[in-house]
């Protein structure tokens, strides 16, 4: 191993047990290795000021910025009266059912501005209601990246496989080719999460206080709350039906345009940022009011660290094992090694970056042992989704850690047995519906 990929591993490693030990904030934590990566040269400044500036970066916080000022107008504060009244009648099976609604809405459209939204109303409507908000998000998170697979466009992770494998000569995915294998993988973990996730989350409300949970917010800033942020819905806002329309309907349109391929997401939301403060619907001073520096700097130095083990040659070198390792060996043995591969990487990296790396490696992989590559790629698109153990593996899960100010083994607790279910269920689809 060569110098930089020995200390990429090193501070990968020092990384995964700072938050593990959870006694530093897992902004600052991300950050002090980032830094420890550019000061040893291992990633270049460049490198560093591209990952603070990547596409995901610029759409969560225009995302941030237009669900703040859907806050605003008291849409939100709409939403979440109609949700509470629900769940009065029905208790915590009404929570379960707003959860099923906001994760369907999951299979058309990116799931990070849904948790965006949804988020707030299901830890508002819990808190109402007397029951933990841990029991709720972290599922609402879990149920939204599991919906987000039974479609092409459910999630940015379907599409970007997708155009790599193009680039490799192999012919386009239909919008519902997955979903034969996507629907059983979406029931079985949902099943698992309403008989399951209760019992493991629900008996730490009492340790909720603790630095940077939701307890612990200063109250002065009350008036100018940020999407996520406990207690802030306290303050209720009026319904203000005109801004509430444009700030909808600019949400709606971003998505949209982004779905249809006229512009990437980063740029449709912020172009839908950039409209909503030119329409009045929210000042500038709001906007920057709306934005979360903690979840934005987390996402930007875990990014690094996925840009340092690409450029430390360390995913290459693990693709080359792995194709050498299953070569000559039964085809469902080979796609299970490469299921198992991409489920742990999508763990440590973005799962971005683990669709980029392990796209041409399933497609090089289903050649050299001449059969089909598209069970091979269906099985990269459902496991760099199933990023449930970690808090960083997808976005959805970094935005529930800091709003449920939850601890890191809490996703090991609940999202380990639901990567190996979701493994099991998405094996035995592929088989059945896309034989080698």
């Amino acid at each position: 191993m060569t110098v930089d990929q020995i200390l990429t591993l090193l501070v990968l490693g020092a990384v995964v047990a700072a938050l593990i030990w959870d006694k530093v904030r897992a902004d600052v934590v991300a950050l002090t290795g980032a830094a420890v990566l550019l000061m040893t040269g291992v990633v270049r400044p460049v490198e560093v000021q591209s990952a603070f500036a990547s596409p995901a970066i610029i759409a969560l916080a225009s995302l941030f910025v237009i669900a703040y000022a859907l806050e605003l107008s008291g849409l939100l504060d709409r939403a979440i009266t109609m949700a509470v009244a629900m769940c009065r009648r029905l208790g915590t099976a009404g929570l379960w059912l707003l959860i099923t609604m906001i994760g369907s809405v999951s299979c058309f459209l990116n799931s990070t501005p849904i948790v965006v939204l949804g988020a707030p109303v299901i830890r508002d409507v819990a808190t109402t209601l007397g029951l933990s908000p841990k029991r709720f998000l972290i599922p609402l998170s879990y149920v939204t990246i599991l919906t987000g697979c039974c479609t092409l466009i459910g999630t940015s992770t379907n599409l970007l496989v997708d155009d790599m494998a193009s680039v490799a000569g192999q012919p386009r995915f239909g919008i519902f080719e997955i979903t034969p294998v996507g629907i059983p993988v979406a029931i079985a973990g949902g099943l698992y999460l309403f008989l399951l996730s209760g019992r493991l989350l629900g008996g730490r409300h009492e340790a909720d206080e603790r630095e940077g949970a939701p307890a612990d917010i200063d109250q002065s800033h009350i008036g100018s709350a940020q999407i996520g942020d406990a207690g802030l819905f306290a303050v209720k806002r009026s319904l203000q039906p005109l801004k509430a329309a444009i700030a909808l309907a600019i949400f709606i349109g971003a998505i949209t345009l982004a779905t249809l391929g006229v512009a990437p997401i980063a740029a449709t939301t912020f172009a839908g940022a950039v409209l909503l403060i030119l329409l009045r619907v929210i000042t500038a001073d709001e906007a920057y009011s709306g934005l979360r520096p903690e979840i934005l700097i987390l996402i930007a130095g875990m990014v690094v660290i996925g840009i340092a083990m690409e450029q430390s040659g360390l995913a290459a070198q693990a693709s080359d094992l792995l194709i050498a390792s299953v070569d000559g060996l039964n085809p469902l043995i080979a796609l299970i090694v490469l299921y198992l591969l991409t489920m742990v990487l999508t763990e440590l990296l973005s799962n971005a970056t683990v669709a980029v790396l392990i796209t041409p490696v399933a497609v090089a992989l289903a050649e050299s042992l001449g059969v089909s590559p598209r069970p091979f790629l269906i099985a990269v698109m459902m496991a760099a989704s199933a990023a449930f153990a970690t808090p960083f593996g997808y976005q959805t899960n970094v935005i529930v850690y800091q709003m449920g100010g939850y601890r890191y083994m809490d996703f090991v607790r609940v999202g380990l047995p639901l990567n190996l279910i979701t493994f099991a269920v998405a094996i035995a689809a592929i088989s059945v519906f896309f034989p080698f």
